[in-house]
C-alpha cells in the first residue's frame, strides 16, 4: 500500500517519487533521527528500505542530498502540523502565541520528538554552511521565527520582530531542554515565560 510520504513527495522539478524514494526517504527519516546522520550508513539505508545502494544514489544522488530531502520532508510535515495544532487551540492571536508553546510540548512527548529538534541535531554534526542539509536547517529556522513574527503582528505588538527573537529563544530553549532530560516539563515552563515577555494589551 502507497504511503502518504510516497504520495506527497516529489523530486526538484515537480516530478513525483517512485514508490523506492518514499521508502528510502522512511527509512532514512527513521534512522537519522533515531541514530544521527554520522551514525547511519547507506548499508544500513540500503536495507532498512528495502532496496540497493544504487538505487539510493538514482533517486538522490548523494548522502547529503538525501539528508537535506530528509530534513525537507520533516520540515514541511512540522509546518502543517503547528499551524494546525496552534488554531486548534487558539481564538485570538495573543493566545495563538502561546499555543505554539503548548503544541510543542505536545510534539515532543509524541514519537516524532522523544529526541528533540531534528534541525538542532543535524546542525551539530553539519557545519559546512554549502552543504545542502545545512540550507534546510537555517530555512527552517528562519521560517519559524517569521512565524513568530506574524503571531506577533496579529496580536499588535509595537516590536513583532523583537517579541519573536524572544519567543524562539525560549522555544529553542525549551526543546533543547527537554532533549538532554533538564528540568520539568521544559515547554510548560517556556509558556509561562512567553506569557510574561507578551504584552497584556495584545489581542
Amino acid at each position: 500500500m502507497e504511503t502518504e510520504l510516497e504520495k506527497t513527495k516529489v523530486k526538484k522539478g515537480g516530478r513525483p517519487r517512485t514508490p523506492a524514494a518514499g521508502r528510502i526517504l522512511e527509512a532514512a527519516s527513521r534512522l537519522f533521527y533515531g541514530r544521527g546522520i554520522r551514525a547511519v550508513g547507506m548499508d544500513a539505508l540500503a536495507e532498512q528500505a528495502g532496496v540497493t545502494k544504487v538505487t539510493i544514489y538514482k533517486n538522490f544522488g548523494s548522502k547529503d542530498e538525501l539528508v537535506a530531502a530528509y530534513l525537507r520532508a520533516r520540515d514541511e510535515r512540522w509546518r502543517v502540523w503547528l499551524g494546525e495544532a496552534v488554531e486548534r487551540r487558539a481564538d485570538s492571536p495573543r493566545v495563538r502565541m502561546l499555543a505554539v508553546f503548548d503544541a510543542l510540548g505536545e510534539w515532543l512527548a509524541g514519537e516524532d520528538g522523544v529526541r528533540g529538534c531534528a534541525f538542532v541535531n543535524a546542525a551539530t554534526e553539519i557545519t559546512d554552511s554549502s552543504h545542502p542539509a545545512r540550507v534546510v536547517i537555517m530555512e527552517q529556522k528562519r521560517w519559524m521565527r517569521a512565524y513568530f513574527a506574524r503571531l506577533a503582528s496579529e496580536a499588535g505588538a509595537e516590536e513583532p520582530a523583537e517579541l519573536a527573537e524572544r519567543l524562539m529563544i525560549l522555544s529553542e530553549g525549551a526543546t533543547v531542554n527537554f532533549t538532554m532530560g533538564i528540568g520539568s516539563e521544559p515547554a510548560r515552563q517556556a509558556r509561562a515565560m512567553a506569557d510574561a515577555l507578551i504584552p497584556e494589551g495584545a489581542r
